[in-house]
């Protein structure tokens, strides 16, 4: 049985697909049909929901797609519609949600397809701040919803009139609070005939289930395999969810590297890895809105083993490792010796990714990541280069790189490695070495891009690291709207 609790309600379902979106859930099962469906890839934001679960600090609310999270994720959760800020009979601006009245008031909203995700987005910001934050903070907040009418301004204006009204009691906590404290009944399990859904709560509890269900989807975030289910249509036997594992959400700093837990999701455990590696901001900002990365996870992205994945290159950069765990115990893999081939992993049938260990940065090391895409942001990347060196005398020592999108799995280029080893940081150096991309590399072309234009662009990519390390031109873009 699954158990959440729908904006005051407590909701209990036994029997559905282990695939069903949340998004599906509420529009053609529970008759909750403000939450509109735009993309049902987690472009637009238009199906964008609240959840809340316990925290460090209480109840902790977060905005996501709710076409990417499956409805038995929802277990032991409070999902938060736009039917569940203001009672049914109100009438009047006064009687709404502060969030509702200022996209009123401020005429935000014009055909209202986008609005109800826009009210979300917005509830979440304003259950998370007591004031209206900067405008950055804001814009980043709504960057995962898309309005086609060119509402932006009104949006903005409402944001920041939402917290001028009187401050909406908060009924939302407290009934959270009191689902939360009646302990819901364990397993997680829903099913629909043969086909099932569980959502395991420790890692021996999932290691079993692998081992019954060796052909079984994993899912994590959602932010990709979810797509399986919502565009190929795809109908799993079983889906075991790792979002609920207990030691899959831990996250730890040792004295010489981060631990960080599968299903840990990027916006947990960004602020840390930041402290060290500030020059990953762009690149995960980019990576996907507040929404994807309240809910994606490095677990996910290395499991789903695409070559156009953000993250690992710059794991493969860093030097991390993977630590797998399967009924015969754990072992720590280098993230270089992970990918085989394309989609193909080192994984065991029985196996899991437990944890992914970042060594800290070293006194003298330096690091530049570029994402290269068609859009600035929410984009998968054309190209994506990482490189990492330690700097001594003006040379360049221990030099580590990885590439997305260059080949079938993401890689580093040993031939650059060694060109670049010892050498002299100039921009001779680094043109010369580009050259060398061609004999690791052999990038197919495709919808995004050419075969020789990857080149080029990693080739052009290793000079810009010259240019910045010598502050001879601004090669970064700021954000159009800020």
């Amino acid at each position: 049985m699954i158990t959440f609790l729908l904006n005051q309600t407590p909701v209990q379902i036994h029997e559905a697909a282990p695939s069903l979106s949340v998004l599906d859930w509420l529009r053609t099962k529970s008759a909750q049909r403000g939450t509109k469906e735009g993309c049902a890839s987690g472009d637009c934001g238009a199906c964008t929901v609240v959840i809340g679960a316990p925290g460090d600090h209480g109840v902790e609310y977060r905005h996501v797609n709710a076409c990417l999270m499956l409805v038995g994720q929802l277990h032991g959760k409070h999902l938060i519609t736009v039917e569940g800020l203001s009672e049914p009979s109100a009438q009047t601006p006064e009687q709404l949600h502060p969030v509702q009245r200022a996209m009123v008031e401020c005429h935000g909203s014009q055909c209202g397809f986008c609005t109800p995700g826009f009210i979300m987005s917005m509830f979440a910001l304003y259950m998370n701040f007591d004031q209206c934050p900067p405008r950055d903070t804001v814009i980043a907040h709504l960057g995962g919803n898309l309005c086609r009418c060119t509402g932006y301004r009104p949006i903005l204006d409402a944001c920041e009139r939402m917290y001028e009204y009187p401050r909406s009691s908060d009924t939302f906590r407290p009934a959270a609070q009191a689902f939360f404290d009646a302990r819901q009944p364990t397993p997680a399990v829903m099913s629909e005939g043969p086909r099932q859904f569980t959502a395991p709560e420790s890692l021996a509890e999932l290691l079993k289930l692998r081992q019954q269900w060796p052909d079984a989807r994993l899912i994590a975030g959602g932010t990709d395999l979810s797509l399986a289910f919502t565009q190929a249509l795809e109908t799993p036997a079983q889906v075991i969810s790792l979002t609920d594992v207990a030691e899959l959400q831990q996250m730890t700093e040792h004295n010489d590297c981060l631990e960080i837990g599968a299903a840990v999701s990027y916006e947990r455990f960004l602020p840390t890895l930041l402290q060290h590696y500030q020059e990953a901001e762009e690149m995960f900002h980019r990576l996907g809105s507040k929404q994807i990365r309240h809910s994606g996870t490095l677990g996910g992205s290395l499991g789903n083993a695409s070559p156009i994945g953000d993250p690992a290159p710059l794991l493969l950069a860093l030097q991390a490792d993977l630590q797998l765990v399967g009924p015969g115990g754990s072992r720590w893999v280098p993230v270089s010796e992970f990918f085989l081939a394309y989609r193909e992993t080192v994984l065991k049938d029985d196996e899991v990714i437990a944890s992914v260990r970042v060594p800290k940065r070293r006194p003298s090391q330096a690091l530049y990541c570029y994402k290269i895409s068609k859009r600035i942001e929410d984009d998968i990347s054309t190209v994506l280069l990482v490189l990492s060196f330690d700097i001594t005398d003006g040379h360049m020592h221990n030099v580590r790189s990885g590439f997305g999108g260059m080949a079938a799995i993401p890689m580093s280029s040993e031939s650059l490695n060694a060109a670049l080893e010892g050498q002299p940081l100039t921009l001779d150096t680094l043109e010369q070495a580009g050259q060398v991309l061609a004999d690791d590399f052999n990038p197919m072309s495709d919808v995004r891009a050419t075969r020789q234009y990857r080149l080029q662009v990693c080739q052009n990519l290793l000079l810009r690291v010259g240019y910045e390390q010598q502050a001879m031109a601004q090669v970064r873009i700021q954000h159009a709207a800020l």
